[in-house]
């Protein structure tokens, strides 16, 4: 290996023995895919844990109960509002509706109740976590798995710097191992994925606990990511802690939260609440300021009558490896995509099969250190939220499973909620203006078949129909003021939002913006969920994270839809009655608006107008932490200056060359399946006259795959260039 032209890192990637290893030895552990029919094996557990809380029966009855008596409430009003003198089709439509849509809303007011009683007591840790005092001591090895599918390496490697040097200042690194599982399709992003790792292992001096990992063939994506690792690794790692490509931990959360698991034998995950950071654009300013002052007092509640049958948001979790390999192997759902196939939205299913295993499954949201970015725009969430839709919707399959705790399938009926109600809200907006128009041009009848003294007055009471509304509203709001309340007894993160004055300024804005928003997030989740039902799969793209401004007229493209049906509904509404057209004007505004709120939001100008005003501030970004101040340096640092094209890059680095050629899955063998990409790709590699003449005839597909045979380098070494 040539060290003397490396200008990834100044010495070779070696570990003590002088010989390159991208990965520990493989330390395999058998992980079965689940039968979703048949009883679970517990190896003897009881099915309630040790550490569930004591009253979580009460706790649950506190808040599901009141729930369901405000729904039948908001049912009866309701149903005196249409007619309380007889009913029609339209009304009872409208009804059933409400039921099905005010229950969520009283859910999400009750569980804020009780995420309230939690912050102001003191409550969402448990299982011996301390916020503060001295760091336990580890016993226990632990892997950091970062899965990765396209993302800017520069990027990833960062957030991973900085978790490694928060690592170290806790004195406790040897104890956590790194891994970077790739599942890049891109070959350029490959090769430079494999130069970043390099110089990650240099700038942190360390490659006894830095590893990366390529699968050719990303099979069951990020789910299968993970388990490929856990078959091949797990045995060496008692617990791993998952990551999303945007995560940053503190060291010191790390170690707390492992420390908690080697104390609680029966706990099988734990999840951190991870807080939204680093936004710029108005739109993920908004985010994370929701997240940061809502989303406490949102996780508190959950945590708080969830207990030991919590949920799992797919990253920023500390996991127990044996009993992620126990239970967690996902099988294939039956049928076609989109509710075929592979789990997509595999995170609520492994908890729940874990919690049916007899493990507990715990949030402890009071404890910080978590973080995580929010996509910066309006476009970039609906582009993630139709692979979330078609993953939640793929949980219908799952809920008849056998054994599952009724809170875990309780979880994935939330999750199916989530973009249901999208379209069932559409519904009930039209349903009610069909309902105005019918009072408006159809006759009624009086006194219909049946003689009576008196006369069948059809009725809707516009004054019980106001207190409805209102009353809606303030449940629908309500939790937003608990987090405010609750906010004012935190000073260190009042002073971070800006004061109590600004912070309810803040508030206002949020609330304003999202309202005006929410119509528009309706119809799109709407679209999505019916383009599933349609049969159309998501696919898989990687998510965009900087705040790069979107075209005016790609927005344009991508929301006339909106403002059109905006405008047809409004003219509806006018020429059915002016009260009508008032009463929905908060939906039309926003939806006659779509365009310039979609360019608004998702600038950074605006969003940095704000910042300097003092609004939608975070403590994260007024006082910010040591390691997001760290993940920030390390991604405004320089990155390679290799050129962008993997087989440039490659010829250029004979270090980089040598390491990707020690990093080649096996060759194929005799009987193994034949893959054209990557024989058309060699073939086209030998028949080139230049390395330029290879880049252009190749496909990214056959790139990728000749770049994984060591005929194809060998080939590329003498190419001229």
């Amino acid at each position: 290996m040539d060290v003397s032209l490396d200008t990834v890192t100044s010495v070779p990637p070696q570990a003590a023995t002088g010989v390159f290893r991208a990965l520990p030895p493989d330390a395999p552990l058998r992980m079965d895919v689940q039968d979703l029919h048949a009883a679970p094996d517990r190896h003897g557990r009881d099915a309630t844990p040790s550490t569930e809380p004591k009253l979580i029966a009460l706790r649950r009855f506190a808040v599901i109960g009141p729930a369901l008596a405000l729904t039948a409430y908001g049912a009866w009003q309701t149903h005196l509002v249409l007619d309380a003198n007889g009913a029609s089709v339209l009304g009872v439509i409208m009804e059933v509706l409400f039921v099905l849509l005010f229950f969520w809303i009283a859910l999400s007011f009750t569980s804020a109740l009780g995420g309230f009683w939690s912050l102001l007591t003191g409550g969402g840790l448990g299982l011996g976590i301390t916020k503060d005092g001295p760091l336990p001591s580890l016993n226990t090895r632990t892997a950091l798995l970062m899965p990765t599918y396209n993302e800017d390496p520069h990027r990833v490697m960062a957030g991973l710097r900085a978790i490694h040097d928060s690592l170290r200042e806790t004195g406790q690194a040897d104890r956590f191992d790194i891994f970077i599982l790739s599942d890049t399709t891109n070959p350029d992003v490959w090769v430079a994925e494999e130069a970043a790792f390099l110089k990650l292992r240099h700038d942190t001096n360390d490659a006894a606990h830095i590893f990366y990992r390529r699968r050719p063939k990303n099979t069951e994506r990020k789910a299968g990511n993970i388990g490929e690792w856990v078959r091949r690794f797990g045995a060496t790692y008692p617990l791993m802690v998952t990551l999303d490509a945007d995560s940053v931990m503190d060291g010191r959360t790390l170690v707390r939260i492992t420390a908690a698991m080697e104390r609680n034998p029966g706990v099988g995950l734990i999840q951190t609440l991870p807080v939204i950071t680093g936004g710029t654009t108005l739109f993920a300013r908004m985010q994370q300021f929701a997240g940061r002052v809502y989303g406490p007092l949102i996780a508190h509640g959950i945590a708080w009558w969830h207990g030991a049958s919590s949920n799992y948001w797919g990253h920023n979790a500390v996991i127990r490896t044996a009993a992620f390999a126990e239970q967690a192997g996902l099988p294939a759902l039956p049928g076609r995509k989109p509710f075929g196939g592979h789990i997509l939205s595999h995170d609520f299913v492994e908890a729940a099969l874990m919690r049916r295993g007899g493990w507990a499954i715990h949030m402890v949201p009071a404890l910080s250190g978590s973080y995580e970015e929010s996509p910066p725009s309006l476009t970039d969430v609906a582009i993630r939220d139709r692979r979330w839709c078609q993953g939640n919707l793929q949980h219908y399959k799952v809920l008849p499973t056998k054994g599952l705790s009724w809170v875990s399938r309780m979880h994935m009926i939330v999750g199916i909620s989530a973009y249901l109600t999208s379209p069932l809200w559409l519904i009930f907006l039209l349903v009610g203006i069909l309902i105005s128009l019918q009072a408006h041009f159809v006759r009624p009848e009086y006194f219909g078949d049946t003689k009576t003294l008196y006369p069948h007055w059809p009725q809707v009471d516009p004054v019980r129909a106001k207190f409805v509304f209102i009353a809606t509203m303030a449940i629908l709001l309500a939790p937003k003021l608990f987090a405010y309340i609750a906010l004012l007894f935190d000073r260190a993160s009042l002073k971070g939002c800006g004061g109590m004055i600004r912070t309810a300024a803040s508030v206002l804005v949020e609330t304003l913006i999202g309202g005006l928003i929410a119509p528009i997030a309706m119809l799109i989740q709407t679209s999505g969920v019916i383009s599933i039902l349609s049969g159309q799969d998501s696919g898989w793209n990687a998510q965009r994270r900087d705040d790069g401004g979107i075209p005016l007229s790609t927005i344009v493209r991508g929301y006339w839809r909106y403002t059109l049906f905006g405008v047809i509904l409004g003219a509806c509404a006018w020429a059915v009655s002016f009260s009508l057209f008032l009463w929905m004007t908060p939906v039309l505004i926003g939806l006659v608006l779509a365009i310039p709120l979609a360019a608004i939001t998702g600038s950074r100008d605006v969003g940095q107008a704000f910042r300097r005003a003092g609004l939608l501030l975070v403590p994260e970004e007024t006082h910010p932490p040591e390691v997001l101040v760290e993940a920030a340096q390390a991604i405004a640092a320089p990155g390679s200056d290799l050129p962008e094209e993997a087989m440039a890059a490659l010829r250029s680095d004979p270090t980089l060359l040598a390491a990707h050629r020690a990093m080649l899955p096996p060759p194929r063998k005799p009987g193994d399946p034949i893959d054209p990409d990557q024989l058309v790709g060699v073939l086209k590699v030998d028949e080139a006259r230049s390395l330029t003449e290879a880049e252009r005839k190749l496909t990214p597909k056959e790139k990728a795959a000749a770049l994984g045979t060591a005929s194809a380098l060998e080939r590329l070494e003498t190419l001229p260039l």
